[in-house]
């Protein structure tokens, strides 16, 4: 600030440069507007998550790096692009500089700039969110894979733009927001996960049925499968779905573009192992059943005292899954961590679910008129006792795949 006086009469006269001759300097005034204090420990957590953070500026190179510096963006030797630079460097030079993993700074950039380098990243297989306030980032924001306005300070055609709003204009929302998705797509696998497992050991008994030509009968009525599919399964189903965030979510590199939400490891982990271990179990039941009751293979089962036998031993069948059932709810809890991590009571929903599928199973084999539907009867003391360790041998293979998995990864780091 600087001062300069004058008659009154001289002033209306003076042209602007004029005036800025012979002033005496009163003092300097500088203006700072800091990040918000929770911004750099969502830098971190960004950084941790295999999030790469990118500024695209209109401020100057300085600036937008002592900012840069504060949150822990880039670090000291942070690549600086100007705007002039960046409309001089062909596409093939910004592939290759947007290739190298590095944080960069786009400082002096324009709104257009923004298009250009959400359009460079999506080509290279990177997932880009792009945040903007304006009404020429509009573009940019449609182009994006995520496309993040600010509620406050945005303009009307900026969040009309944009996939999210931010309604309190803080970065680290945004990480929130991070987080919550990669809570809902693990839950959304653990809900699959534990529907598919039980597929196979429903499916594998009639394989075997089949493969043995009729000489080993049929270990499942259509009703118990429904009873299974319809009543047993869904509400540990549906709670799984509400499984609180698990441990190291937040520091796993983000899932490629290209990934789906089945793929082939969560197959073999549900139809194989969980499903695998499950089948072995309610086979071995059933066959048990079966010859403790005086069957040979080959035998008529249809009618006599075989029948009753059958009948008894289709109910172990059906035990024997909603048993594994159990021990699966209990596994797809997690995909990495162990269950000792996480907890066995954090998920009171699941709990729940539990005691609803143990009533409702006992409703079917105990209750009369239940029976007579769905083709059970009441099994002997000895008979529960073999199914109580299915859910901890269910689970505890897949536990030891699990550790087995965490210990080459820890190894191999």
């Amino acid at each position: 600030m600087a001062e300069r006086r004058l008659p009154e009469g001289e002033i209306v006269e003076l042209t602007r440069s004029q005036a800025e001759q012979g002033l005496t300097l009163l003092g300097l005034l500088a203006l700072l507007d800091p990040p918000r204090p929770e911004v750099a420990d969502a830098v971190t957590r960004c950084h941790t998550a295999g999030i790469r953070l990118i500024v695209v500026t209109g401020d100057h190179g300085l600036t937008a790096r002592g900012i840069a510096a504060r949150v822990g963006i880039g670090g000291d030797d942070v690549r600086i692009v100007t705007g002039a630079e960046l409309d001089h460097m062909p596409e093939a030079e910004l592939d290759d500089l947007l290739a190298t993993e590095r944080e960069i700074i786009f400082a002096r950039s324009s709104p257009e700039a923004k298009l250009r380098i959400a359009d460079a990243l999506r080509s290279l297989g990177h997932v880009v969110a792009m945040t903007g306030d304006g009404v020429n980032d509009a573009p940019a924001l449609r182009r994006a894979d995520i496309g993040v306005a600010m509620g406050r300070s945005g303009t009307d055609v900026a969040r009309e733009a944009a996939d999210m709003v931010l309604t309190d204009d803080d970065f680290a929302t945004i990480v929130s927001a991070v987080r919550s998705g990669r809570q809902v797509y693990d839950n959304v696998r653990k809900f699959i996960v534990y529907i598919f497992a039980h597929a196979t050991p429903e499916v594998v008994p009639f394989l075997l049925y089949a493969v043995a030509g009729g000489g080993i009968p049929l270990p499942l009525t259509v009703m118990q499968i429904l009873a299974v599919d319809l009543g047993t399964e869904t509400l540990p189903a549906l709670a799984l779905g509400r499984e609180p965030e698990e441990p190291g979510t937040m520091e796993r590199p983000p899932r490629k573009r290209g990934q789906n939400v089945i793929d082939g490891p969560m197959l073999a982990r549900a139809w194989g192992l969980l499903g695998g271990v499950s089948a072995v179990l309610v086979v071995g039941a059933f066959l048990t059943t079966l010859v403790a009751g005086g069957w040979t293979y080959g035998a008529d089962t249809s009618t006599g005292s075989l029948h009753d036998v059958w009948v008894q031993a289709t109910t172990m069948s059906f035990l024997g899954i909603v048993a594994c059932q159990i021990g699966t709810a209990f596994a797809a809890r997690t995909q990495t961590a162990s269950l000792h991590r996480i907890g066995i009571a954090t998920n009171r929903l699941l709990l729940w679910g539990i005691a609803f599928e143990i009533a409702f199973s006992a409703a079917i084999v105990y209750i009369p008129p239940l029976q007579e539907v769905f083709g059970t009867a009441a099994p002997e003391p000895r008979q529960l006792l073999l199914l109580l360790p299915y859910p901890f041998l269910v689970w505890g293979v897949d536990e030891l795949v699990r550790y087995a998995r965490r210990t080459r990864r820890s190894g191999s780091s």
